[in-house]
């Protein structure tokens, strides 16, 4: 609701000029607004059987009854996923127009990281006494500190930046310390307890931030940056064939951590019976119980990818690496091309591919507060990688 009335309040004020600033800013793949929500919308539609999860087959053989229905096993978790996707893409939109002002881009860049660097410091803390945050939702603040760090390397580049264009050196200093500290508690968090998987994706979000700073920094030829991008996509591709053949199994149960022979098996029962379509988006929980020997537990999904896998199919999967992946190419190269403020779209490329490699390895971006999160960083990083000093 709230991001709703963000959004209606941006529409009723907006100006010729913020409206033309959006269009250039998702004029690369303003489609994916609308497809994300009207694909889970169709789950809701009914259909014919065919397109619909097995479960709903083998109930139809069983008992008969209508040979069509709506794709997704529970009608009233897929309306909250709906309103889910509908805040995350109006606040993105919101994001887009607020932080267009380089002043508000700061301001939003430095709550961000303030914010997950604090979720950061939980997983510290539990480090230093068990007790001490033994309630926390580690997921999620894993996946907080992996942004977390991504942004805050991020203000200390804005630090250095200002430093270097003659503004308060004192300020500059603070601002580049504090910048520090959330790095520094980010980075303790995610190298030293997050799990090995999780600190790769981190670490080739930190790539990717010092290949585009040095590509600019060393204002290196077309042909020079080509051959360097390739080379660490090379590398990239070689540790993630290392990761997966490293462990057998089904290829999405190869980056989340040992969870126990009996829930493997009914991982690998679920995944087996997903079709093209899903059971449903925000189904996972309801379905998983089908597939669990002991009636009353609870199958949770141990990856943010298993879950969009179990609830949109081979489609939801495969829609979801696509957008990130054009995401992150399109903040790349917006951030080469930006100047001096390269480094708001480079860290949200970098958030964006950390939160891709993150999607295999935890459920943490399955929690509304990650999703919201993401949500505004992608959109300072767009509204940011197009804007133009006069509109500052």
């Amino acid at each position: 609701m709230a991001a709703a009335l963000s959004l209606l309040a941006a529409a009723r004020s907006t100006r010729k000029a913020d409206y033309e600033h959006f269009v250039r800013a998702t004029s690369w793949g303003r489609w994916m607004l609308i497809a994300i929500p009207l694909c889970i919308a169709a789950q809701l539609v009914p259909l014919p059987l065919s397109f619909a999860h097995p479960i709903w087959t083998s109930a139809h053989d069983v008992l008969g009854g209508l040979s069509f229905g709506p794709i997704t096993a529970d009608i009233g978790l897929t309306l909250d996923a709906l309103a889910l996707a509908l805040a995350a893409v109006s606040l993105l939109g919101v994001a887009i127009l607020v932080v267009r002002n380089r002043n508000r881009a700061e301001l939003v860049l430095f709550v961000l990281g303030g914010v997950t660097a604090v979720a950061a410091l939980i997983l510290d803390l539990h480090r230093l006494s068990p007790g001490l945050a033994a309630a926390a939702p580690f997921d999620l603040a894993t996946a907080l500190a992996g942004l977390g760090l991504m942004l805050n390397l991020a203000i200390m580049q804005l630090a250095a930046e200002r430093a270097e264009t003659h503004h308060s050196v004192l300020r500059s200093v603070v601002i580049g310390l504090c910048g520090l500290a959330g790095a520094s508690a980010s980075a303790a968090a995610i190298f030293g307890l997050a799990g090995t998987s999780s600190a790769i994706a981190a670490a080739f979000g930190v790539v990717l931030i010092l290949l585009i700073l040095v590509i600019r920094r060393l204002d290196l030829s077309p042909l020079a940056a080509v051959a360097l991008s390739a080379a660490a996509l090379i590398g990239a591709a070689i540790v993630l064939t290392f990761l997966f053949e490293k462990s057998s199994g089904p290829l999405l149960l190869r980056l989340v951590p040992d969870s126990g022979a009996e829930t493997e098996a009914a991982l690998e029962r679920m995944l087996a019976d997903t079709r093209w379509f899903g059971a449903g988006a925000g189904t996972f929980a309801a379905v998983g119980g089908i597939y669990q020997s002991d009636a009353g537990a609870v199958l949770t999904a141990p990856s943010t990818a298993i879950a969009i896998f179990a609830a949109m199919g081979w489609l939801g999967l495969a829609a979801m690496v696509t957008v990130s992946l054009i995401v992150t190419v399109r903040l790349f190269f917006g951030a080469l091309t930006r100047g001096r403020d390269s480094f708001f779209p480079a860290a949200a490329a970098a958030c964006v591919l950390f939160a891709l490699m993150q999607s295999f390895a935890g459920p943490g971006l399955l929690r509304p507060a990650a999703i919201l999160c993401l949500s505004v960083i992608v959109g300072l990083g767009l509204s940011q990688s197009i804007s133009q000093s006069a509109s500052r």
